[in-house]
């Protein structure tokens, strides 16, 4: 242990020393099972690999100044793994299973956790596959459940600096009443072609508008778009975006702060009137947004004028990092403390 620069981490997977799974066979699921392999054994006509019948979630654990480990709100990531499944026909699992096996992996592994002063953090990654072989198109009768952890750094090596982002008009994330909602593997699939362009343009993201009418913002690739104007915290509302957990934590932080919280239609217009902007996700947390180039249409708008943060943006950041990290009371009841 003594080899890893904790301070140094990327945000990329790292061996552990224990993952958890637990089978559902025959209408039940069994007991979690640790796990010191890194590789799986399924079918190869399992419906995970042919129909992507496959769901995950991402949470982090955080080693706080008094030592103790902080799981950061899994019983939301546990009810929307649960909307996942429905979504795309997959065994549930049990609230309270999920939230046992994630406190399993993380004791299991707790020497992974990156100290308080490291900045870093334990990436918590449960995964749901579809595992039993079928040629037809159809769900699958027996699903995997498994958690895997990895201690990572910042999702942007730019860590909480502004970027800039590109809306790119030839391409859609996920259809209005698609599979948006649901955190899915071929949401991210659909989305690497453009992210790729994107990054070849020294852009962070794509943000995407809807997919419909390609006049209102939807949501940055793998994260949840917001804005600032007036005191104000604004994000889309879409049939087609995932429900943020950080958004949703970022929502009631800025009510808390005052501010008056939006969710609704934002036609593309209206990021000319933003005094700041943002996306915001579990990996991230916020990562501020310079400007947004749209190429197209021949038009820039920016934000953060002297290249750093705005200040609402900025004062969120730390609140939630904060809570995370137990340097701020959790008023809300949002993280679990490990003995």
């Amino acid at each position: 242990m003594d080899t890893i620069n904790w301070s140094d981490l990327s945000f990329g997977y790292m061996k552990t020393d224990y993952n958890v799974r637990s089978y559902f066979r025959d209408g039940k699921w069994s007991e979690p099972q640790l796990e010191t392999s890194e590789f799986l054994n399924i079918h190869m006509a399992a419906t995970c690999l042919h129909y992507g019948q496959e769901a995950f979630e991402g949470l982090k654990a955080f080693k706080g100044k008094d030592g103790k480990i902080r799981i950061f709100r899994m019983h939301e990531n546990a009810l929307r793994l649960q909307s996942s499944c429905r979504g795309i026909l997959m065994a549930e699992l049990p609230v309270e299973r999920f939230e046992e096996m994630v406190v399993l992996a993380v004791e299991k592994n707790k020497r992974f956790v990156p100290p308080y002063e490291s900045g870093a953090s334990l990436y918590i990654r449960p995964l749901l596959i579809g595992t039993s072989a079928q040629v037809g198109v159809k769900p699958a009768h027996e699903y995997l459940f498994l958690i895997l952890v990895t201690p990572v750094g910042p999702y942007f090596k730019e860590g909480f600096k502004p970027t800039p982002m590109v809306i790119l008009r030839q391409y859609d994330r996920a259809a209005p009443l698609g599979t948006g909602i649901y955190k899915v593997g071929g949401n991210y699939a659909a989305s690497l072609v453009a992210g790729e362009k994107a990054h070849e343009g020294g852009y962070s993201a794509v943000l995407y508008l809807d997919a419909k009418e390609k006049k209102y913002i939807d949501e940055c690739g793998p994260a949840n778009f917001f804005a600032i104007k007036n005191r104000t915290y604004i994000t889309p509302e879409s049939t087609s975006i995932l429900p943020s957990i950080t958004n949703k934590s970022l929502m009631q932080l800025a009510e808390d702060m005052g501010l008056k919280v939006e969710r609704r239609h934002i036609p593309e217009e209206e990021l000319a009137t933003f005094e700041e902007a943002g996306a915001c996700g579990t990996a991230a947390v916020i990562s501020p947004i310079l400007r947004i180039d749209d190429p197209d249409a021949g038009k820039s708008y920016a934000f953060c004028k002297d290249g750093k943060a705005g200040p609402i943006s900025e004062q969120l950041y730390h609140k939630l990092r904060a809570i995370q990290y137990g340097d701020e009371p959790d008023t809300h009841g949002w993280v679990t403390i490990l003995d």
